[in-house]
């Protein structure tokens, strides 16, 4: 998908990159949408968890079919619609009898296709979904289910490919964008090829009210807080703050792992991102 550089009307304008879509400018299936609440960062005590979140442009969310249930039924790609919630753009499916849901639209995938979700080997044509033991090794997947019948969990946003290495004792061996390696059942349903809409990385916000639209309030620097606040704060003139960087609460915030030890999928990673294989 092209990116697209208007003429600079605006200052804003000036570095302003955008994705030059080829959506359908309809309304979203009504049967297929709900109102979604934002929490805008707080939890149901409502103080903040997660902080510089809030405001932002109203959003229907979209119910995505993401466990691809109608097994052996075909569906016609009927178009692709923006959905706001997300990186990726949607394919709006219709079945034979009518029913109609939404999808991830993956690259290559055109008006008009057919796919097929099914629990043996069918054509391996973008869009289609299967298990990953139907699946040649070297094949390009996304939508991944990390358990059978779960739903995808893996790979969903915009450009994200994931690669089916090897399957060996019921579990296939998954190549992560990220360089990490690691297991899921061979029963697991994955959709063949990338998720579409991958040039949307080169896109630019060319201002802060865009920001803004998408509901991420400003972000001020710990080194300008005073020491009560931050404690990297204070200090005469401008200083870096001295320590290491770390949150208003003394969590380091560089080289130091927050992910659980005790997190269950765990056990299912071979080799870490960064190149470390798992002992």
């Amino acid at each position: 998908m092209p990116i697209l550089q208007q003429k600079p009307v605006t200052p804003s304008g000036r570095f302003y990159l955008k994705n030059k879509l080829e959506l359908s400018d309809k309304r979203p299936e009504k049967a297929l949408t709900k109102g979604h609440h934002r929490k805008k960062g707080r939890n149901t005590y409502g103080r903040i968890t997660s902080r510089r979140r809030g405001g932002g442009h109203k959003r229907l969310y979209r119910q995505i079919d993401f466990r691809r249930s109608r097994i052996d039924e075909e569906a016609t790609v009927v178009c692709f619609e923006y959905d706001p919630n997300r990186t990726a753009n949607l394919a709006l499916l219709e079945y034979e009898d009518g029913e109609k849901s939404y999808i991830l639209a993956p690259t290559s995938l055109e008006k008009g296709d057919k796919i097929v979700s099914s629990s043996g080997k069918v054509d391996f044509k973008p869009g289609n979904a299967m298990p990953l033991n139907q699946i040649p090794f070297g094949t390009k997947v996304h939508c991944v289910e990390m358990l059978p019948d779960a739903g995808a969990k893996i790979a969903r946003s915009a450009g994200s490919g994931i690669r089916l290495i090897s399957i060996d004792n019921g579990y296939a061996s998954l190549k992560m964008p990220s360089g990490e390696i690691r297991l899921v059942k061979e029963n697991c349903r994955a959709t063949i090829g990338s998720v579409g809409n991958a040039s949307h990385q080169k896109a630019t916000i060319g201002k802060a009210g865009r920001n803004r639209w998408k509901g991420r309030r400003p972000r001020v620097r710990g080194v300008a807080m005073n020491p009560v606040d931050h404690p990297m704060g204070g200090g005469e003139g401008r200083t870096s703050g001295g320590g290491h960087p770390s949150s208003p609460w003394g969590q380091l915030s560089k080289g130091f792992p927050t992910r659980k030890k005790s997190k269950p999928s765990n056990s299912q990673i071979l080799v870490r991102r960064n190149g470390r294989r798992v002992k």
